[in-house]
């Protein structure tokens, strides 16, 4: 079974009495079974193989370490700040909330939680209140995840928006907190890049830089399908075509701001209504009928 969530990232629900098979290379021992029930989370995913393969190093790391301070080796701990970038609808939050979990089960952030922000949360209104504002959102978020989605609009404004203020204050309370919280910070990669240029110290901060890649058109069907499943709904041949074709040219017309799997749950509502209208013409309805998106039902509106 397979279900979606708000991001259009597709999950895979597996029979509970399934146990995840040891990640290729790993041994299947019970001091592993933390890595088993984090290879389960992470495997429900569709795609993402490149945050996958960063998990298992995260994963890795962590449990080395571990054994090295109990082997009496001097270590110090990993800066696990995040930059990711991406389109929309690519499983970002989705990947920041996962870590939250793991790095609060791996005993490297005392609370895990998760705390979301935008650049309201951050920027005041006057001299002196962004970075009081900043400060008190790093207090809130320490012992968890601090998630900044568009961070990018923190460099909009010049010199004299109180965003740089922000980023300031940030870079200022990264250091003084270096290993009490995790800041993960995500946009569009164009941005990014030029919100790293604001302060110099700020890329120096982010070790892991993730980039987030768009569905692929295989997995956007697929997607479709979940979506019109959870909503009872099918999709029949000549619709699948035309669907096709529209995601197609979605992706094209969309550039960078295509929004992947947001925009197909737009393309099956959008169908949902115009079967609607299709079937209004009709006195009367075959349960096939109510569930059936046909080819027409894709089509661009004249």
């Amino acid at each position: 079974m397979k279900q979606t969530n708000k991001e259009g990232r597709i999950h895979v629900v597996l029979n509970p009495k399934e146990k995840p098979a040891p990640a290729a290379g790993w041994p299947d021992h019970p001091e592993h079974g933390l890595l088993r029930t984090i290879e389960e989370e992470i495997e429900t995913l569709i795609g993402l193989a490149g945050l996958k393969t960063l998990i298992r190093e995260l994963y890795a790391a962590a449990y080395i370490s571990k054994k090295r301070m109990e082997a009496g080796i001097d270590t110090k701990g990993q800066m696990l700040h995040m930059l990711f970038t991406g389109n929309p609808g690519t499983g970002k939050t989705t990947a920041a909330r996962l870590f939250a979990s793991m790095f609060k089960r791996l005993g490297l952030l005392e609370k895990g939680h998760f705390i979301e922000a935008e650049r309201a949360d951050l920027v005041g209104e006057y001299i002196g209140h962004t970075a009081q504002k900043t400060r008190d959102l790093i207090k809130k978020s320490l012992g968890g995840v601090l998630f900044i989605d568009e961070a990018y609009s923190l460099a909009r404004g010049g010199e004299k928006d109180f965003g740089k203020e922000a980023i300031d204050t940030l870079v200022k309370q990264m250091e003084d907190h270096q290993n009490s919280f995790i800041l993960i910070l995500a946009g569009y990669p164009r941005e990014m890049a030029h919100f790293l240029s604001m302060n110099p110290g700020l890329q120096s901060r982010f070790p892991i830089i993730h980039h987030f890649p768009d569905y692929t058109t295989s997995e956007l069907l697929e997607i479709a399908d979940v979506i019109a499943t959870e909503k009872n709904y099918e999709i029949d041949r000549e619709g699948r075509n035309v669907l096709l074709a529209r995601i197609e040219q979605e992706k094209k017309l969309g550039g960078f701001r295509f929004a992947n799997g947001r925009n197909i749950r737009t393309l099956i509502e959008k169908a949902a209504r115009r079967q609607a209208i299709r079937l209004m013409k009709q006195s009367a309805h075959s349960k096939k009928e109510l569930k059936m998106l046909k080819g027409e039902d894709f089509q661009l509106s004249e």
